[in-house]
């Protein structure tokens, strides 16, 4: 079947992605080494714990971490990592999970990190069986509210790194990260959408989650970095809880391989082709009533930044609301199912400000008619 022609027949709209790695638009464009990868493994039986250990040399070489390995997406990493740390190795805890009787059973997050990424990070935390411990306020966190928040029954200390999370007055990780060793609790780290693979572990994580579909181009998978040991226990859950979230062979390699490509990825070339398509934008929507387009940085500092269209109450009511709907749901107007739509974060409308992200795998195809800021003799995306 033609690549061009897979959503056409399954009845679906061509998507113009100004989200970035969005689970609901499909998260990232998967990188032709890893979509040659896939296709090569589906056809072939595999011993799983082999490719697994084989996931772990690549996941350690990017990492610095001594052992990794890869599972169904970092949601389910984080439930896996936390079910880790207060079974450990124990097969009989494992195997009763959640029920965790005799176990330590609290996990400590700061208010602030507690976020929804399409689901609460404190439910991947409680289908393990821990108990949620929120650390400070949602605007302030302070390392003494941390310290006072851990006591015997403590197993582990959630940190999330993010966009979702407050992005002020909360505690950095390596305070965080010493305020939990010194009660001997173990941090992990969820970064995943975080192109970071190194510092989080220099900074006192004992684990580190990633997305592998997100930033690395993978398909959907979650990756988990470490010591040894905590990466062994967190394996070890696939026999208890783990096994509803059970990653497949295609997964696997296709992780492996968005990792090894990301080592030779030409990083700098494709920042300059993603800010050469905002600033398109930023030209497109200039001396537009109402609209105000300015580029931002990442504000967890990736190598990326932002179109932040903002809505001037000032403007002309009308011509903000239809260019805001214009800005979001794109052009041309939905004609015909061909049509492609344009999806943009919807759920910051109320805030006046809508931020935009572009993430080019390939080259982007626009279309002759359109007239909004993606039309074709803009040059976005060259």
């Amino acid at each position: 079947m033609p690549i061009e022609e897979i959503r056409r027949r399954l009845g679906l709209r061509p998507v113009i992605n100004v989200s970035g790695t969005m689970t609901g638009l499909g998260a990232s464009i998967v990188v032709p080494d890893a979509v040659e990868a896939v296709a090569a493994i589906l056809t072939e039986f595999v011993e799983m714990g082999d490719l697994q250990r084989r996931a772990s040399t690549v996941i350690a070489d990017l990492t610095g971490a001594e052992a990794g390995f890869v599972t169904a997406s970092c949601s389910a990493a984080i439930s896996l990592a936390v079910a880790a740390c207060m079974t450990g190795p124990d097969l009989v805890a494992i195997e009763r999970l959640p029920d965790t009787a005799g176990l330590k059973d609290e996990v400590v997050i700061q208010s602030g990190h507690m976020v929804s990424y399409g689901a609460p990070i404190e439910q991947a935390i409680r289908i393990a069986g821990a108990k949620v411990v929120p650390v400070g306020q949602a605007t302030s966190a302070a390392a003494y509210q941390l310290a006072g928040a851990l006591t015997e029954n403590t197993a582990a200390a959630v940190y999330v790194v993010s966009h979702h999370v407050v992005g002020y007055a909360q505690i950095p990780l390596k305070i965080f990260a010493e305020v939990a060793h010194a009660r001997n609790v173990p941090v992990i780290v969820d970064a995943a959408s975080e192109y970071d693979l190194e510092g989080f572990l220099a900074d006192g994580a004992d684990l580190v989650l990633y997305s592998g579909h997100k930033f690395l181009g993978g398909p959907t998978s979650g990756i988990v970095a470490g010591s040894k040991a905590r990466v062994r226990d967190v394996y070890l859950q696939n026999r208890g809880i783990g096994r509803g979230m059970k990653v497949g062979k295609e997964g696997i390699v296709g992780a492996v391989a968005a990792l090894q490509a990301w080592k030779t990825r030409d990083h700098d070339g494709i920042r300059a082709r993603e800010r050469k398509a905002l600033d398109c934008w930023v030209e497109a929507l200039d001396g537009r009533p109402g609209i105000i387009a300015e580029i931002a940085p990442d504000p967890t500092k990736n190598p990326l930044d932002r179109l932040k269209v903002s809505v001037n109450p000032a403007g002309s009511g009308a011509q903000v609301e239809r260019d805001g709907r214009h800005v979001l749901r794109g052009a041309p107007a939905r004609t015909g199912s061909g049509d492609p739509e344009m999806a943009g974060l919807i759920y910051q409308v109320s805030q006046t400000a809508i931020p935009f992200y572009t993430r080019l795998e390939k080259d982007v195809r626009t279309n002759d008619q359109d007239s909004g800021p993606n039309r074709s003799d803009a040059n976005c995306g060259a």
